[in-house]
């Protein structure tokens, strides 16, 4: 046992939160268009990964294209959603990445530094290859990169940084990246910027989004480019070859908790937390891909994004499909502990899922019994859906989004 704040834990660590996730995509610019034009996430930075001195071998760039990527947030937090390029990304690995495998990362916050070079640490002894340790940038957080069952590369991080009133990510030039373990207790971020500022660097530069449409929807009473607002990411949904190697990675060694399986057609579905929301990762065998009529090409069934109420979910479908989107209805089964929902198509086909509400769990680590739930099941789209809903007991609980909207 692991002493975590003064808890006694069996592991040195304790995920918070599901923080951020990314795809690889074939373009940028297009999916930039998508999740930035239509789904309003706001870019904080871009990258360069053939930029001098980022990585030790550029050649592998040659005749792969663009090497930019980009880092997209909804809130405060410098990115929760990134954007790579495939063939770029691909030549780093040394082509050992699937063809079905786009998952750039599926992230997990952590409290501390301790828990994070800790965790490293532990996670090393358990014998998990780590490519990467130290302090991102662009992003500023610390972490530690352990690659799961099926390379899926998870990180666990802690110290993200936060983009304010001024809507500015940190300048290049007062960046402190590590590439090891830092030696612990390392000085606090103010500290760092205190002392660039007292080198001549200004604070004030870097990178400020520019919206790609016009802010012509009143939402809730704000403008903004789109007739929705996210307020939350995630859950990632995985399809998985090897179901107990998965499910024993995310629930024994990363510490998450087991919220509910189901049975869905005679295959087994597992939905595990990270905090008090149903779910925060959701694993499916890989044979439903084909049942389900999704991208071959991507081992996601989907990435959820939540928005800030129900009448902004129904207002995001027909918006989508105005904009000429491609808009798709799954089993309600298969979202277990979120009832409506929608999904929207990428340029690369991921499956991106709207939705407004996600239970909760309390104190006693039980979901809500099924026949309290709102009774959806099957394929239910938008045209069935009720004009307004009768709460339920946790409606518009857990984590409130923070900040303005824009």
């Amino acid at each position: 046992m692991f002493d975590v704040g003064g808890v006694s834990l069996p592991r040195p660590f304790k995920v918070r939160r599901l923080g951020h996730f990314g795809f690889n995509v074939s373009d940028v610019d297009k999916s930039l268009d998508f999740y930035c034009g239509l789904l309003g996430f706001m870019i904080s930075d871009d990258i360069d990964f053939a930029e001098p001195g980022r990585y030790p071998n550029p050649e592998v760039f040659e005749g792969v294209g663009s090497t930019i990527g980009a880092f997209l947030r909804h809130g405060t937090d410098h990115h929760s959603f990134a954007i790579f390029p495939r063939k770029a990304l691909d030549a780093m690995s040394g082509g050992e990445v699937e063809a079905d495998n786009s998952i750039n990362q599926v992230t997990w916050q952590l409290n501390s530094m301790d828990e994070v070079f800790r965790g490293n640490q532990w996670l090393a002894e358990q014998g998990y290859f780590i490519p990467r340790i130290g302090r991102d940038t662009p992003g500023s957080n610390w972490h530690t990169y352990p690659v799961g069952p099926e390379g899926v590369l998870n990180e666990l991080y802690c110290g993200m940084e936060q983009i304010g009133w001024q809507g500015k990510s940190k300048p290049a030039d007062m960046y402190h990246s590590f590439t090891s373990p830092p030696e612990l207790p390392h000085i606090p971020e103010y500290q760092e910027v205190q002392g660039d500022e007292e080198k001549g660097r200004d604070s004030s530069e870097g990178y400020r989004h520019r919206e790609r449409r016009e802010t012509a929807f009143d939402v809730d009473g704000i403008l903004l480019p789109q007739p929705f607002k996210i307020v939350r990411v995630g859950p990632v949904r995985l399809f998985v070859h090897n179901m107990a190697e998965t499910l024993d990675y995310y629930q024994n060694t990363l510490g998450l908790t087991l919220t509910e399986s189901i049975d869905f057609e005679g295959h087994s579905c597992h939905f595990l937390r990270a905090n008090t929301e149903h779910h925060s990762i959701a694993l499916y065998p890989i044979e439903l891909r084909e049942r389900l009529g999704l991208n071959p090409l991507s081992r996601t069934l989907s990435f959820g994004v939540q928005l800030a109420n129900y009448r902004q979910l129904r207002d995001a479908v027909d918006f989508l499909e105005s904009e000429g989107a491609t808009v798709i209805y799954l089993p309600a089964e298969l979202s277990a502990g979120i009832d409506y929902s929608a999904f929207v198509l990428d340029p690369d086909g991921h499956a991106i899922e709207l939705y407004c509400y996600m239970e909760q769990i309390g104190w006693n680590g039980e979901p809500r019994p099924q026949e309290q739930r709102r009774l959806i099941s099957g394929v239910v789209p938008k045209n069935q859906w009720p004009q307004t809903l009768e709460p339920v007991s946790d409606e518009f609980h857990g984590e409130p989004f923070l900040g303005p909207w824009r």
